[in-house]
């Protein structure tokens, strides 16, 4: 979701292939050998792997609000990388707790709040991002995972005591961007249509 949306803020078309990665593609394969998504592959033949790399590409080709800009400096980086690494660990944890019965879902989800979302509702008492007043790159790369991890159960996030982070995921999942990019595609097969995006 995430490169989905730097693509589509950088307004930067690209052929859409959906794949079902339990039926992964033999040109998936042939690109991306590690098999997930996302993959974008640039007519130079040049094979992004990683949806944050894929951001960073996208909003290096076209950044109307200069979202990289304010992910800049060691404050940025430090967020995407609790994200990225302890957090989604956590994260998987929490939505696939019956894979993981050394603890509770309540206990993973306690150690993921203490972790990210309680330092989240902290940062977003002082500005309405959390990079500051203006929404960045920072903001569109967390903002999925916090979603996924909402969704987990969404009746105990409406009831946390989280109310600016509460605010700041509405504001974003109301964005027309955010809706853009959540139409629905069918999976592709070699010889289907590849719609743009």
């Amino acid at each position: 979701m995430r490169a989905r949306l730097a693509l589509k803020y950088a307004g930067q078309t690209v052929r859409l292939r959906e794949v079902v990665l339990r039926a992964k593609p033999a040109q998936l394969l042939s690109i991306s050998p590690k098999g997930t998504v996302p993959v974008l592959h640039l007519p130079d033949g040049t094979v992004i792997e990683q949806s944050l790399d894929i951001m960073r590409w996208a909003c290096a080709q076209h950044d109307p609000d200069d979202w990289l800009a304010q992910a800049g400096g060691l404050v940025a980086q430090d967020w995407l990388s609790l994200n990225d690494g302890p957090f989604k660990v956590l994260l998987d944890r929490y939505k696939y707790a019956d894979r993981h019965p050394e603890k509770s879902a309540q206990a993973w989800r306690d150690d993921a709040v203490a972790l990210m979302l309680y330092p989240m509702e902290q940062a977003l008492q002082c500005h309405s991002y959390l990079m500051g007043a203006t929404l960045s790159l920072v903001d569109m790369a967390l903002m999925p995972f916090i979603r996924q991890f909402v969704q987990v159960d969404a009746a105990w996030f409406e009831q946390a005591a989280l109310p600016n982070l509460q605010g700041w995921l509405k504001g974003l999942l109301q964005m027309p961007l955010f809706e853009s990019v959540m139409i629905k595609h069918e999976p592709w097969t070699d010889g289907s249509s590849e719609p743009l995006f």
